[in-house]
């Protein structure tokens, strides 16, 4: 591939994929241009240095799996349909497979910490709004965005760690009854729109 015909996107996703294999320190310019099939004048046409294109890697992730999710599901328009739409997508279709637990792996990271402070504050507060929506008042639905955020990082881990100590979670197993349940428990004992709501 020349360099005319590679895109920084190329060099993003090649970046995002070396995050998850193995972390931050797998992102090397050399190691990417390998894979590629180019050279390192490949990278300097895009990129100023590693550090920029870790960010830009980071931006693109927080764009698709962040930013473009909320803006697909703001279509919808019952809270209710939307928050089960988000907690369904989350749990059978992660963006980039692996990615949000080597991030927080790597949450100390100079490059990584911003990023995963603006995606963290802002998923909370998007299914934390939703719950507002649904009728729980706001600290409520906080709490209430914060255990689904949990439930989502720690189904996240088990599905990267051994596939025989918690075959439930992976797509072979029983992860469509799982996830089922998981939607259950997070939709219920709402008010539902339009309820009263104590401060």
């Amino acid at each position: 591939m020349s360099r005319a015909r590679l895109a920084p996107q190329d060099w993003t996703d090649a970046a995002l994929r070396a995050l998850v294999e193995g972390g931050v320190g797998a992102v090397r310019v050399d190691a990417l241009a390998r894979g590629l099939g180019v050279t390192r004048g490949s990278f300097y046409w895009h990129f100023t240095d590693r550090d920029a294109l870790l960010k830009a890697a980071l931006e693109q992730w927080e764009r698709e799996a962040t930013a473009g999710v909320i803006e697909e599901l703001d279509g919808i328009g019952d809270p209710a349909e939307r928050l089960e739409r988000l907690i369904r997508g989350a749990f059978d279709n992660e963006a980039v497979p692996g990615l949000q637990p080597a991030l927080m792996a790597h949450a100390d990271h100079p490059v990584v910490m911003p990023v995963l402070h603006r995606v963290t504050a802002q998923r909370i507060g998007y299914i934390a709004a939703l719950y507002r929506e649904l009728g729980l008042p706001p600290a409520a639905a906080r709490r209430r965005a914060v255990i689904a955020y949990t439930t989502y990082l720690g189904w996240l881990d088990l599905r990267r760690g051994p596939a025989d100590t918690v075959p439930e979670v992976m797509p072979a197993g029983e992860a469509a009854a799982i996830i089922d349940d998981i939607v259950t428990m997070l939709l219920a004992d709402l008010p539902g729109p339009g309820a009263e709501r104590p401060q």
